[in-house]
């Protein structure tokens, strides 16, 4: 005979749904996070969580990463977490609907409770937010600095400081000009090719591109580093000229689709993301072919590659001003902070980079605030801010 489950009352389930749209719109106390987390480590049974029906869409998206981190990580014996006594966490389902109530419980900008924040050691802390910024180097070796507030208006090209656009020309020169887009640590920014394919670029990240396509010629760009988000305008409207992305290593060849391509410099795996479409990625003289949600890992210092399934809400939030984890390690979490805020980051404890959580985290927050929220899990004691360096303390 099972233990009576929490909602089996009508009362305590609505009580349960009442909470989790508190948490869904971000207006949840941190008292009814508590009760949040002892209501969902009390589920039973999968029918239990299937009768919950809020709202389609990105909400949905919310509850069920949440519902997710519970039926992939069900204890065998029914336990009630306690926020406060870190021995009773274990490092699946805990840390991951923790991490992630707390991360969602900030989207819309509710912060901490001043009563709430913890006392931390924090030196000279300037560390300011990511935001669209990028440099501009054109065919003649000109650099313009692009910014939020600044407008430019170049030879076919033209930006409002947060996109740049290229117009298409009708010029039948066959010479190509290329520019290139450089995105700084702390900087993200979007630009829209003179053929139509739109790429979002993420922080510390470099593209090179023609201005104008040679009509009816494959058209080329090359990601020198970093990562970027492709939507590509298809070959049918261009007489039938492919699209590649060089990478230096690999070639990716499109047939009208979008993708994401992660190829930083300081990391020894390319992943080529595929979301829709149809493309084929070039490996020497070796091509692997892309379906929908599929990802390939190219490891930049053997050359083997692997495909596995990977949930795309995860491996694209970033353009949408967001990050997403789906079991990352925190090691891996925070190097991406690290760009988006341009910092460094050291760990004092190298047993804590391997924790794994899972969560969204609103690109906009300030830095001291997902580092307040991580150190609620009870994983590490502390964290120090020393200018533009981080230290996470056991």
């Amino acid at each position: 005979m099972r233990n009576q489950n929490l909602m089996d009352s009508n009362y305590n389930r609505q009580d349960f749904q009442k909470l989790i749209d508190n948490y869904l719109d971000g207006k949840i106390s941190l008292s009814e996070l508590k009760m949040l987390i002892n209501y969902t480590e009390s589920f039973q049974l999968d029918s239990d969580l299937e009768e919950l029906n809020p709202e389609n869409g990105y909400r949905d998206r919310m509850l069920e990463n949440i519902l997710d981190a519970i039926k992939e990580e069900q204890p065998k014996e029914s336990k009630v977490i306690r926020l406060i006594k870190s021995s009773l966490f274990k490092y699946g389902v805990a840390a991951a609907i923790l991490l992630f109530v707390f991360f969602n419980a900030f989207y819309n900008g509710g912060g901490l409770p001043v009563d709430e924040v913890p006392n931390e050691v924090v030196v000279n802390n300037d560390i300011r937010i990511g935001s669209d910024k990028a440099t501009l180097t054109t065919e003649t070796g000109e650099t313009i600095v692009l910014e939020k507030g600044k407008s430019y208006n170049g030879k076919n090209t033209v930006s409002n400081g947060e996109e740049l656009v290229y117009v298409k020309t009708n010029s039948a020169n066959d010479k190509v000009s290329y520019n290139y887009l450089t995105i700084p640590r702390g900087g993200e920014f979007f630009v829209k090719l003179s053929d139509g394919t739109q790429i979002w670029l993420n922080s510390e990240s470099k593209l090179k591109y023609p201005v104008s396509f040679v009509e009816g010629e494959t058209r080329k760009v090359e990601l020198v580093y970093g990562e970027a988000y492709f939507s590509v305008s298809p070959s049918t409207v261009h007489k039938g000229a492919k699209f590649q992305v060089l990478t230096g290593i690999q070639d990716i060849e499109v047939i009208g689709t979008q993708f994401n391509v992660k190829a930083y410099r300081d990391e020894d795996i390319i992943y080529t993301t595929l979301v829709e479409g149809k493309v084929a990625v070039e490996i020497g003289n070796k091509k692997e072919f892309l379906k929908p949600t599929e990802q390939l890992a190219l490891n930049k210092l053997n050359k083997r590659t692997e495909i596995s399934e990977v949930d795309l809400y995860s491996e694209t939030a970033w353009k949408k001003g967001l990050f997403a984890f789906k079991s990352k390690k925190l090691k891996e979490i925070m190097q991406v902070l690290a760009r988006w805020y341009d910092v460094e980051i050291e760990f004092e404890d190298k047993s804590v980079e391997d924790i794994e959580f899972k969560g969204v985290i609103n690109k906009n927050q300030d830095i001291e605030e997902i580092l307040t929220l991580i150190k609620k899990t009870k994983f590490i004691n502390a964290y120090e801010i020393k200018k533009d360096r981080i230290i996470i303390k056991k």
